[in-house]
Order: C-alpha cells, then sequence, then structure tokens
C-alpha cells in the first residue's frame, strides 16, 4: 500500500475550497438518514444524493425517528444544523413519515388528555412525535422555512417519499402519506379510532398540507410523494419489494431504491428550475462518489465500504463496465469473494451496481489508492483515501457491565464510569431472558445466564412506531479523566428482544450527546425472541478529557404489545489511555482514587463532594478493586 504524507499549504487550500462550496443541508427522517454500510442494509435516499450534483456537498442530517415537532423541539438536531448553515445554502425539509404517529393527533395533545383524566399508563405509553397534519404538522414546517430564511438560506419543501403499501397494483392513500381512510380525532369525550373522510378531502394528507405551506410562504415544492408512487408502481409490488426496499419494510430502502429516488428528486428539481447549474443527470456512466473515503482504521484491521456504478439511458443498450482496484485494495460485487478486478454487464441501457471496497491497514499513516472504472469510451477513476493509525504506549483501560445482578460496572485503568442511565426505558428485572434463550455457540454460555431485561415506562409499547423515538433509550456511558486522552479501540454487548419477535431496536455511539456525530453499530427490525445478538466495534475515537462516550440503545416494537423487553449483556468499552498533562493525567488519576472515595456528576465530570440529585460514587478497595454505583442525594 502506498503512503502519502499531506503537505499542510495543500490541505489548508482543501479546506479553504471546501468552505466557500454550496451546501444542501437535509433535514428528515429515517428514508432519507445515512446508514453504515457494515450495520444495515438500510440506505436512505439522502446519503445518495450527492453523486447527483457537481460542484456542491450535501450535509445529510436527516435522523431515524424524527418528525417535523420532534427534529425541531426535542433534539439539539435542528439547532446544531442552523449552526453549520452559511448564506446562499439550501435545506431540503421531507418530514411525515413519524408525523403520522397517534394516528393524525398531536402526540402532546393526546398526552395531555390522558393525564387530564388520570390514565397515566397511555399516558405514558404515548409517543409525543405525532402531529396534526393540518395544524402542528405545518407549525413546524413554517418554522423551518422561517428560520431557513433568516439565515440567508433557500428552504425547500420536500414532500415524503411513499411507503410500499399496495393494492391492487396502485399505491393505496395511506401509503401516500394520507390517513383519510383511518384517522383518530381527539374530542371532550376521548380519543375516537377509525374515523375516514371521502377520497376529495384533504384535510388529513400531509403532503397535500406542506404544499399549502409552500404556497403560503412561497417556497419549492418538489412532490416526491407522488413521484416514488409511480416509481414503485412500475415495478410493481413484489419486484419492488425485492429490489428496492429493506426484506420485511415497507418503507426504507436499500442501495437501488434509495439511488432511484436520489435521481428522481433531482430531476424534479431540473423541471423546477432550482440548483440547475449544479446538477449532474448525464446518461454517461458516473460513480456515486468523487472521492471514496475509508476513514480511519488501526493497523492490522480490514475496512469495506461502498461505491455505486450508475448509467442511466446509455448508448449503446448493452454492454460492459471492467472496474479495477490499485494494489492496495480488494473490489467485490457480493460483499463475500473478492478480486483486484471485476466486470458488470448491463442491458437496457441503465445499471446501478453496488462495488464493495475493502482495504486492510499495513502502515501508519495516510493511504492512496484508487478504482478504475472503464465502460465503452469512458474512463473513471475514483482516489481511494484513509489513515492507518498505530496506538503505542500508553495505558489500557476498561469498563465491563455484566449485567447479571446489578448496574454496576468493573473498569481497569484510567477511566471515569458514568454509569448506565434511561429515558422511558425502566428497568424489569436481571433474569435469563427465556428458559431456551440461545447465545452464539463460541461464548459456551449457558441458557440459564442471566441478563439486565428493560421495559418501556408504562409497560405497552405503543402502536405505529416504524423507528427509533428519540427520547426513549438505555444508555451506558464512560468519561476521560482530568489531564487524559482514551483512544476507544473496541465496543461490544450482547442484546436480543424478549416475549415475541417483534423487538426493534438500533444501537449508537455518541461523544458528548452531540447528536450530529451519532455512529450506527447496529440495527433490526425485528429481533428472534431470545436470540442473543454478539455485536462489536473497532472505532478509531479519541476522548478527550471531560468528553463523555455514550453507548445508547434505542428500542421500539412492532405494533401494540404489554410485557415485551429489551436485554442487554456485557456491555463492554475499552482502549488505551495517554498523559494531556502529566501533572493532573494518568498518575494523577490512580493518586487520587488510591485516597478510596471519588464523587462525579452524570456528565462524567469529577466533583470535590457530593451534589444534590443523582452523583456516580466511584469507591476503590485497599486492593485495588474499583466498584462504581449511583446515589441519589436530596
Amino acid at each position: 500500500m502506498r503512503t502519502k504524507i499531506l503537505i499542510p499549504i495543500i490541505a489548508a487550500l482543501m479546506v479553504s475550497t471546501a468552505a466557500s462550496a454550496i451546501k444542501v443541508h437535509t433535514i428528515g427522517d429515517s428514508t432519507m438518514a445515512t446508514y453504515d454500510e457494515s450495520s444495515t442494509e438500510l440506505r436512505g435516499w439522502g446519503q445518495m444524493l450527492e453523486q447527483f450534483f457537481s460542484g456542491l456537498t450535501v450535509n445529510n442530517r436527516a435522523k431515524s425517528g424524527s418528525s417535523s415537532k420532534s427534529f425541531y423541539n426535542g433534539s439539539a438536531y435542528w439547532p446544531t444544523v442552523k449552526n453549520q448553515m452559511s448564506e446562499g445554502d439550501y435545506v431540503f425539509i421531507q418530514f411525515a413519515h413519524n408525523d403520522e404517529k397517534n394516528g393524525g393527533c398531536d402526540g402532546d395533545s393526546v398526552i395531555a388528555y390522558y393525564n387530564s383524566i388520570g390514565d397515566e399508563e397511555s399516558a405514558s405509553a404515548t409517543s409525543s412525535v405525532g402531529t396534526t397534519p393540518f395544524d402542528t404538522y405545518k407549525k413546524y414546517l413554517r418554522a423551518y422555512v422561517n428560520e431557513t430564511r433568516e439565515l440567508g438560506c433557500t428552504p425547500i419543501l420536500v414532500a415524503p417519499i411513499c411507503r410500499r403499501y399496495f393494492t391492487s397494483g396502485k399505491i393505496r392513500r395511506n401509503g401516500r402519506h394520507d390517513l383519510g381512510d383511518s384517522y383518530s380525532l381527539l374530542t371532550d369525550e376521548g380519543i375516537t379510532t377509525g374515523n375516514s373522510v371521502s377520497t376529495d378531502d384533504d384535510t388529513y394528507d400531509y403532503p397535500y398540507q406542506m404544499s399549502l405551506v409552500a404556497e403560503e410562504l412561497d417556497v419549492p415544492f418538489i412532490d416526491l410523494t407522488s413521484a416514488t408512487a409511480e416509481l414503485y408502481e412500475s415495478y410493481g409490488d413484489e419486484l419492488s419489494a425485492e429490489l428496492l426496499f429493506c426484506s420485511s419494510d415497507g418503507t426504507h430502502t436499500v442501495a437501488l431504491g434509495a439511488t432511484l429516488v436520489a435521481r428522481l428528486c433531482v430531476q424534479l428539481l431540473e423541471e423546477e428550475g432550482i440548483l440547475t447549474d449544479y446538477i449532474n443527470l448525464t446518461t454517461s456512466l458516473t460513480v456515486s462518489t468523487d472521492t471514496l473515503d475509508m476513514g480511519s482504521a488501526y493497523k492490522g484491521q480490514t475496512v469495506i465500504k461502498e461505491m455505486q456504478v450508475n448509467g442511466f439511458d446509455l448508448d449503446p443498450e448493452e454492454g460492459t463496465v471492467k472496474i479495477e482496484a490499485s494494489d492496495g485494495l480488494l473490489i467485490s460485487l457480493d460483499g463475500e469473494t473478492y478480486s483486484n478486478s471485476i466486470e458488470i454487464s448491463y442491458e437496457g441501457g441503465n445499471t446501478i451496481t453496488t462495488i464493495y471496497v475493502q482495504c486492510t491497514m499495513s502502515e501508519a499513516g495516510q493511504i492512496e489508492e484508487a478504482i478504475t472504472v472503464n465502460g465503452g469510451d469512458v474512463t473513471i477513476e475514483v482516489p481511494v483515501v484513509g489513515s492507518c493509525v498505530v496506538l503505542e504506549g500508553g495505558t489500557s483501560f476498561s469498563a465491563y457491565w455484566r449485567l447479571e445482578s446489578s448496574d454496576a460496572c468493573e473498569s481497569d485503568g484510567p477511566i471515569n464510569i458514568v454509569g448506565e442511565t434511561y429515558s422511558s426505558m425502566v428497568l424489569q428485572k436481571y433474569s435469563a431472558p427465556n428458559a431456551n434463550t440461545t447465545w452464539p455457540d463460541w461464548t459456551g454460555f449457558e441458557t440459564s445466564r442471566k441478563t439486565q431485561r428493560n421495559l418501556i415506562e408504562g409497560e405497552t409499547w405503543p402502536a405505529g412506531d416504524i423507528d427509533e423515538v428519540e427520547d426513549r433509550w438505555v444508555d451506558f456511558a464512560v468519561s476521560a479523566p482530568e489531564g487524559t486522552t482514551l483512544n476507544v479501540d473496541s465496543i461490544s454487548f450482547f442484546v436480543c428482544g424478549c416475549g415475541g419477535n417483534g423487538m426493534c431496536c438500533k444501537v449508537y455511539y455518541i461523544v458528548d450527546d452531540n447528536l450530529a456525530d451519532e455512529v450506527m453499530m447496529a440495527s433490526w427490525t425485528k429481533m428472534t425472541a431470545n436470540s442473543m445478538q454478539f455485536v462489536s466495534a473497532t472505532p478509531v475515537l479519541a476522548l478527550a478529557e471531560g468528553q463523555t462516550l455514550h453507548i445508547r440503545f434505542y428500542p421500539w416494537y412492532n405494533n401494540e404489545a404489554t410485557g415485551k423487553t429489551l436485554c442487554i449483556s456485557d456491555v463492554t468499552i475499552s482502549g488505551v489511555a495517554y498523559d494531556e498533562d502529566e501533572t493532573t493525567g494518568i498518575a494523577s488519576f490512580y493518586n487520587t482514587d488510591s485516597t478510596g472515595t471519588t464523587y462525579y456528576s452524570l456528565g462524567g465530570q469529577r466533583l470535590p463532594q457530593p451534589q444534590t440529585g443523582i452523583n456516580i460514587i466511584r469507591e476503590t478497595s485497599q486492593d485495588g478493586a474499583v466498584k462504581v454505583r449511583k446515589v441519589t442525594i436530596n
């Protein structure tokens, strides 16, 4: 593998050029979001968008589980997007999938109603993210538009992509985000369900209500709902399920579906005369990225990334595309069999093919490789970049939550344990998930091995959840001690659902609650009950003094259910610590802890003494054993 050290002046010029480039910021839900190729087959259309532009970058900030309300109110998402916006940028706004929760009622209003009649169980089981299409949905769309304009940027309202809900070969009404055939209504007497209005009544049609906001505020409106309905219908029910969508999922697309949706969006933009100077809808052969970034990895680690080779309306209509990799890379069409050279045959003038690129890091420093695509008289060379990291010296550390009888964490080395926390979830008990629990064979674990079982507040999982809920999670966290940098190189855990096969879950690691930089570790839209899944990651992650690393589980259940639990076991974080400051670093950490007891806030900051609220207490015995526990002080 060739290595290259970048000259600082060149790097500075690259930064200057990137800073001046126009950006398109995309905000929305899971159908638009960016996904890690190694974690899931899901691909959001926002992550495929940039390949159809030239001279601009796409900052895809769509977030799974978001509604127009929750993205604005309930998280740090919208403020962080605004901080990334510069005058002249564009913002694409797509919401509705999660706005439909509560059957078209506003979630906060439903919760307030249940609380008013003393039904706390129903209140706690109700998601707040839902909006009414004709009222609160439009309120938040207006807020995005107005605040985008205040920053000198251009808002574009993009109607949500359809769900693959077919009846007699057509996408039915609720697949187009019109709840008019069956919606819920909050009245003075309670909540009624199964209400309907005629097909010419658009009161509960989210895309139509978005179009009214566009007309009201003179904002461009891109009708991606109608366009995707036509796309899916052209494939038909079975073929669209096979080629465009994730298995057992009528909402989320795979790479092919996401790419076609992204191209549809750009075609509609071109028809409206929007961003035409940047649009690249060439009929020639193209690739999905100008440069393939393998990211950072440790020496000896193998990294796999994806790229798409695309051609639309090619001439000739039949042909072969040859793809070759430089010496430090291997490529594959199926992600299993790798070589230095592969061929793609196409017919009908179109090809959208995913190429898997594998790189094993062998030398410290920057890598410089390339993929060459040849088709007819077109040759495209794609630079492949990344960096190989070597950890030398330092002091090993680890944090281990066994979760068999308590949430106690065993730690070794210089690391602060923040502990386990919950949001809208509660601990049910510690027990074996089921007498028939299975563990991976390599563990040698018995079926009777106990795990931590976690339950939604109120015990009842609500109907209508199709994705993670941003304020429902189980979190494990550590932080870097004063004067110390923690280089985290391993995160792992076991997880499963108990009580049924409908448990769903996404897991991320996040630094400092910065939801702009969360990294997905795993995703399940269906978990086989009582079958423990092992997940491990090798991040290249440096935590500076005071920074906190979170491992966060976001569970939901497929349809309403009671008593179903998320089982977690053996959460482990480890790596190598280095001194930032020898006077307050590793040596100081051990000297302080050896005195007996130290106190930390939930954010991982060392305290001179306990404070009112929740304290993390670290106790070190004379033999060096460490015990960490949470204590609430009034």
